[in-house]
């Protein structure tokens, strides 16, 4: 059975729920709501697991904050005896605006600390979901932006883009990296 590992990168803890930087929690939560699975708390993260057609999908919510995410991922990986092609992270991105994401194949961590800490640990050829979070903060606010709230108008524009994202997720797994991005990036864009 082909095995899948999709990491959504946050920080654990009540205080950072539903916070721009735990996009990538809400996004797995989505998930795993839609297929009606729970999280357990396992080594490293918060993990559920279902399958889709004869292939079994990990989800993977890491517990080691966001700076450590690579320890986790590279840990269900092998634990699993996942292939890297097979890994898909879901992160927060201040370069795109709230309700628009980019899905790449491979490249660079953009300054981001847990894809930064991952690509350390297995390098940058893994699959990543960029869910923006806009970057409506003054100069050195960056951190209070990050660990901040969505207000209610932000979450009317993000939630569309959870409820793509989880569809994005089903089409890595089921039809991979190439076709989900022709099929998903132009939605992901605002006109």
């Amino acid at each position: 059975m082909e095995k899948y590992l999709i990491c959504g990168l946050g920080n654990p803890g009540a205080e950072y729920s539903e916070t721009r930087h735990n996009t990538g929690f809400m996004v797995l939560d989505a998930f795993a709501k839609a297929s009606n699975i729970v999280f357990e708390d396992k080594r490293y993260g918060f993990v559920a697991e279902t399958s889709l057609k004869g292939r079994k999908i990990v989800l993977l919510k890491p517990t080691t904050f966001m700076n450590l995410s690579g320890n986790a991922v590279r840990y269900w990986l092998t634990k699993e005896n996942i292939d890297q092609q097979h890994l898909l992270v879901v992160s927060d991105d201040v370069a795109l605006p709230v309700g628009e994401f980019r899905l790449k194949g491979s490249g660079s961590n953009g300054g981001h600390n847990g894809l930064g800490h991952i690509q350390q640990l297995i390098g940058q050829n893994y699959s990543r979901l960029r869910m923006g979070i806009g970057n409506n903060y003054p100069t050195g606010g960056q951190v209070n932006w990050v660990l901040g709230h969505y207000s209610d108008e932000e979450m009317k524009l993000l939630q569309p883009a959870i409820d793509t994202a989880v569809e994005i997720m089903k089409s890595f797994v089921l039809a991979g990296i190439d076709i989900t991005m022709n099929q998903y990036n132009q939605l992901g864009k605002k006109k």
